[in-house]
C-alpha cells in the first residue's frame, strides 16, 4: 500500500467509464500514454488485474468491478468535501443511466434533460426510456423509474410521485362517433391498448377497472406509440394526463373516471452516495415537483361541455 497513489483512481475512473483510453484521455486532459501508464501503476500497487485489454475497448475484470464502488466513494466525499469548503457546486463527470417508462421517459423526462446536463457538462446522461423493467442490480441503470417498489435486492426506493390517468380520444374521431355517456358505451368503440401478453407491469393492465371485458382492437407495447394512434383517430386510449395535455387535438372522455398510479424512484444501494447519481436524484425528484400539476391535474368541473358532435345527414 505504500506505492499505492490515490490520484490514479481518477484515471481508473476514467477509463471504466469511457470504456477507451483515448475518450478517457480526452476528458482528463492528459495523452493516452499517460494514462495507460496510471492504469498500469495502480494495477502493480494492487497486485490484481483491472481491465481486460481488447481490440474494441476496455472491460473492467471483477477486482475492476469491486474497485469502481470503492473509487467512486472516495470520489464522492473528496467531490462534496470541495463543495463544502469552496462553496463551488460540484463537478460532475462520468456517466449517468436513467431507466424509465417510455412514456414518462420520452414525453416528461427527455425535454428536460437539457436543464441537468447544462448544469453538468462533463456529465454523460443515458436515457432509457422503453416498456420493460431495468435490473439495477445487473447495472442495466444506475437509477430506475417503476410503477411498483422493489420486493428484494439492495435498493434503495423512494415514492416520485402519484398520476392520474384517464380515457383521451381525438376531437376529429368524437365528432363522428357514438355518443359516450358511460363506461358500457365504450364497447361501442375501437379501443387502443397494449398487448396482453406483453404487459410487463400489473399496473398497466387496467381496462377491466373501467368495465369489465374491455379489450383493444389496436394494440401496441408502447404507450407513445397507443398516444400517437390516438390522436390519429383510431379510437379511446388510456393515457396518463402529463402526456395527453401536451396533445391539443386530445379530449377527455368521461372525465369522470381516473385512475391513479404511482411512479418510483429506485437506486442500487451501492450508487445511492456516489455524486453523479446523487445529483441527477435530486434533479429528477425537483423536476417532478414542479410540475406537480401535471401529473396530479384538478378534478374536471362536473358540467363538462360536450365534445364536438358532426351535424346529422
Amino acid at each position: 500500500m505504500s506505492r499505492f497513489d490515490w490520484d490514479d483512481l481518477r484515471f481508473f475512473l476514467a477509463v471504466a467509464r469511457a470504456g477507451r483510453l483515448t475518450v478517457a484521455a480526452r476528458r482528463l486532459g492528459a495523452d493516452h500514454a499517460t494514462v495507460s501508464r496510471r492504469i498500469t501503476s495502480l494495477e502493480t500497487a494492487l497486485k490484481a488485474t483491472l481491465f481486460e485489454r481488447r481490440p474494441q475497448g476496455y472491460t473492467l475484470t471483477g477486482h475492476g468491478e469491486r474497485l469502481v464502488v470503492a473509487a467512486e466513494a472516495i470520489e464522492s466525499a473528496a467531490l462534496a468535501a470541495s463543495s463544502e469548503i469552496g462553496g463551488a457546486d460540484l463537478a460532475l463527470s462520468g456517466t449517468v443511466r436513467v431507466g424509465s417508462p417510455d412514456g414518462f421517459g420520452t414525453t416528461f423526462l427527455a425535454p428536460r434533460a437539457v436543464r441537468l446536463a447544462d448544469k453538468y457538462p462533463d456529465l454523460e446522461i443515458q436515457l432509457i426510456a422503453m416498456p420493460r423493467l431495468l435490473s439495477l442490480s445487473k447495472r442495466e441503470a444506475d437509477i430506475a423509474i417503476s410503477l411498483s417498489p422493489p420486493k428484494e435486492g439492495k435498493i434503495v426506493a423512494r415514492k416520485l410521485t402519484d398520476y392520474r390517468l384517464g380515457l383521451y380520444a381525438a376531437r376529429g374521431y368524437l365528432a363522428g362517433a357514438p355518443e359516450i355517456r358511460q363506461a358500457e358505451d365504450l364497447f361501442e368503440h375501437p379501443l387502443v391498448g397494449y398487448i396482453d401478453d406483453l404487459i410487463y407491469m400489473p399496473e398497466l393492465d387496467y381496462l377491466d377497472e373501467i368495465a369489465k371485458g374491455l379489450r383493444p382492437r389496436l394494440q401496441s407495447s408502447n404507450l407513445v406509440a397507443q398516444m400517437e394512434a390516438t390522436v390519429a383517430g383510431a379510437g379511446v386510449c388510456v393515457l396518463p394526463h402529463f402526456m395527453a395535455s401536451r396533445r391539443a387535438e386530445l379530449v377527455p372522455v368521461l372525465p369522470e373516471v381516473q385512475l391513479t398510479r404511482t411512479f418510483w424512484l429506485i437506486v442500487h444501494a451501492e450508487l445511492k452516495d456516489v455524486a453523479r447519481v446523487r445529483a441527477t436524484v435530486d434533479f429528477l425528484v425537483r423536476e417532478v415537483k414542479s410540475a406537480r400539476s401535471l401529473f396530479l391535474p384538478e378534478p374536471a368541473p362536473a358540467q363538462a361541455a360536450p365534445a364536438e358532435r358532426a351535424p346529422a345527414a
